[in-house]
């Protein structure tokens, strides 16, 4: 471990922490794939038998080089899992995460002991000219940091990107929004290839006077995304598992609206591995 920094404002709905561990180049991984950890001590399983952790995944957020560009540091998002008693509003310690909190606990200098990568469903085109359409809820934005680590932070001459990165976010408030900092530098950097859209559910609200969530912020750019679409862009999801019906149904109803065959459509983008999704 190398670093354990918390990234969110005081107003935050949740803690969540930019966690950097050295790897020394001995494990090394692709944009989009995960890291497994397992926790350090021992449970206690169905048959009453003491046994190690499981692996819990997290998605890694640096580019294959990592945040220092010399290949022997990787870097994990992760958000403190906590159970709240919905009753008294108090925090249970009882039934906190176990990884989670052992990751955002973390000193510097702890062992982490970890599995992978994997996975291979999130892994960015080869085009570099291709147009990436990301979408993230919370803790899903790490895959994406990634790419556009590898996108517009690295500076080699054997991988130039030159199509479009369009960001969009969905967390509940400002002082939620995660690596905002890179977000912005890289809007003002290039400002013809990066576009980021906030959905702010707490802060903002939809055509329909709502809450503003993450389908909505995405039908207020359906012309150009479906365009985008029809010209060979990628679309990826990443979050929580939850804000896949919405988004589907958000697509069906805009492919209606279009006089498109909604199942033809998706079938086409599935084929052809244009939509990436991997949630939790």
């Amino acid at each position: 471990m190398l670093s354990v920094e918390r990234i969110v404002g005081p107003n935050a709905t949740g803690d969540t922490r930019d966690i950097v561990i050295k790897t020394d180049g001995k494990i090394p991984y692709w944009e989009g794939q995960s890291y497994g950890v397992i926790p350090p001590g021992i449970k206690t399983n169905s048959k009453g038998k003491e046994v190690p952790h499981g692996v819990r995944l997290y998605s890694i957020a640096a580019s294959r080089y990592g945040d220092s560009f010399d290949g022997q540091t990787t870097t994990l998002c992760v958000r403190r899992a906590v159970y709240v008693d919905p009753q008294s509003g108090v925090e249970d310690p009882a039934k906190k995460g176990i990884c989670s909190n052992f990751l955002c606990d973390a000193k510097p200098g702890q062992e982490i002991v970890m599995t992978g990568p994997t996975g291979k469903i999130l892994l960015m085109p080869k085009d570099v000219n291709a147009a990436l359409i990301c979408v993230a809820t919370g803790t899903g934005i790490a895959p994406f940091r990634a790419f556009w680590r590898r996108c517009f932070f690295e500076n080699l001459p054997t991988y130039k990107f030159t199509g479009l990165f369009w960001m969009f976010m969905g967390v509940a408030n400002s002082d939620s929004k995660l690596y905002d900092d890179e977000m912005q530098a890289m809007y003002a950097t290039y400002p013809d290839q990066f576009r980021l859209d906030y959905a702010l559910s707490r802060e903002q609200t939809n055509s329909k006077g709502g809450k503003m969530y993450i389908q909505d912020k995405i039908e207020e750019y359906a012309d150009e995304i479906f365009d985008l679409l029809d010209h060979g862009a990628h679309i990826y999801f990443c979050g929580l598992k939850g804000m896949m019906p919405g988004i589907q149904e958000m697509l069906e109803r805009v492919c209606k609206e279009k006089g498109l065959d909604y199942g033809q459509w998706f079938g086409n983008l599935k084929g052809e591995e244009r939509f990436h999704v991997e949630v939790y």
